[in-house]
């Protein structure tokens, strides 16, 4: 107790040097966690995008694109699967429900979905959370729309307003379909999945608003079909972007996906959203470890500040080695103090590294959740994370050793010594 509080008087008498020091450590501390943090909560964000969901199907590409286009709203479908191959699919016996989507319009950046009424009743997310509404209803007219939570805030929207699709899923369109807008009908519960930043139509109104285009064109000004018009027609499907897939069993899963892959019709992909994430997070493995490595060499590199700082030191502190040396103090005790410095300085820059992550993770939540989707959770310190904190700080004691053993050899007479 006496070595740490002779470490803190002392440490007080460079609080300047001390204080660049700790601020090294504590923005390297906060790089490693933050990393780490992201690393974590990108991933739990993935997989709690899509629960219960056995199988995803969509025009034969690639597993990960599909999953991305269809669960997470990050780029497009290379084509679409006709409105036949989706009844077909779900008429096999083995099937227990379907939740066919329709992607490819937005609005004001965000995108827009058209799908059926089973989507609220069967799409999970989390843990089996089933999507619920914060006010309003599900869509009941063709011209109704539900609003993920993160649109209805970013946009202000209440029910009964009305909005405008956008052709195309860019942030910037320069089509409208301002001859068929929508009525907020619903505003869902927050999510922290991409249903948050969804609007959600039936296929009947993404079908109205494209009833009179021909060829992916607009209709010619004067030969638009009204809004009211469109309603009176047949607005059956002809195709849609995937399909949502829950079986009767899961032993079942494999044999469907047999039939989708071999379907005769039409070329077909049916991927297993788990199987697919284990692809995407292998994919992604390298640049996590090349993140982690990095924040590493970076904690490395403050700790080497703090070992500079202690052996600059330790070269103008020699004839207060030599003074603490007369007055009884052992060579083992110079080299405790020195370690002990090293200790003290290393936990100042974890705890304020630390209080850096949590204050910088609660300034850029909101941000991060708007730009990027990224919901981070604020919660404590992980097991991995408290293990991070305890080879940091166990590297910064080690690294006390090197100016402690030199301090140790200090010999009364060297530093009594008046060199001239």
């Amino acid at each position: 107790m006496f070595v740490f509080t002779l470490a803190f008087k002392s440490l007080r008498n460079r609080k300047f040097t001390v204080g660049l020091t700790v601020l090294s450590i504590a923005l390297s501390v906060m790089l490693l966690l933050g990393v780490e943090r992201i690393r974590r909560e990108t991933k739990a964000s993935f997989t709690n995008s899509i629960s219960g969901t056995d199988l995803i199907v969509g025009a034969r590409s690639g597993a990960i694109q599909l999953l991305l286009y269809s669960v997470f709203r990050i780029g497009n479908a290379t084509n679409n699967i006709s409105w036949q191959s989706a009844e077909e699919i779900a008429r096999h016996p083995e099937v227990a429900w379907t939740i066919p989507i329709s992607l490819g319009d937005s609005h004001q950046g965000y995108r827009v979905m058209g799908t059926t009424t089973d989507y609220f009743e069967h799409f999970r997310v989390g843990r089996d959370r089933p999507l619920e509404l914060a006010e309003g209803q599900r869509f009941d007219d063709v011209y109704d729309a539900v609003l993920g939570a993160e649109v209805a805030a970013a946009l202000n929207y209440d029910i009964d307003d009305q909005i405008v699709i956008a052709h195309g899923a860019g942030r910037v369109s320069l089509i409208e379909h301002a001859d068929k807008p929508f009525r907020v009908a619903g505003i869902l519960q927050p999510t922290g999945t991409p249903v948050d930043r969804t609007v959600h139509v039936s296929l009947e109104g993404i079908e109205a608003i494209h009833i009179d285009w021909q060829d992916g064109a607009p209709p010619v000004p004067g030969l638009g079909i009204s809004a009211e018009r469109a309603r009176r027609l047949r607005l059956q499907p002809t195709q849609v972007t995937a399909v949502l897939v829950g079986m009767n069993s899961r032993i079942s899963t494999f044999a469907v996906q047999r039939f989708v892959n071999d379907y005769p019709q039409e070329a077909l992909l049916a991927i297993i959203p788990g199987v697919a994430l284990q692809e995407l997070w292998d994919l992604m493995g390298v640049a996590e470890r090349g993140l982690l490595a990095i924040s590493g060499l970076v904690v490395l590199v403050g700790l080497s500040g703090m070992l500079t700082a202690l052996l600059t030191s330790s070269n103008e502190r020699r004839r207060e080695m030599a003074i603490l040396r007369s007055v009884g103090a052992r060579p083992l005790h110079v080299f405790a103090l020195i370690v002990g410095e090293a200790g003290v300085v290393t936990v100042m820059g974890l705890a304020t590294g630390i209080v850096l992550l949590y204050s910088s993770l609660f300034v850029a939540r909101p941000l991060i959740a708007s730009r990027l989707g990224l919901y981070l959770e604020i919660g404590g310190l992980s097991k991995y994370e408290l293990a991070l904190m305890g080879i940091v700080c166990v590297a910064g004691v080690s690294i006390g050793f090197i100016p402690g053993y030199r301090s140790y050899h200090y010999s009364l007479a060297d530093g009594m010594t008046i060199r001239l």
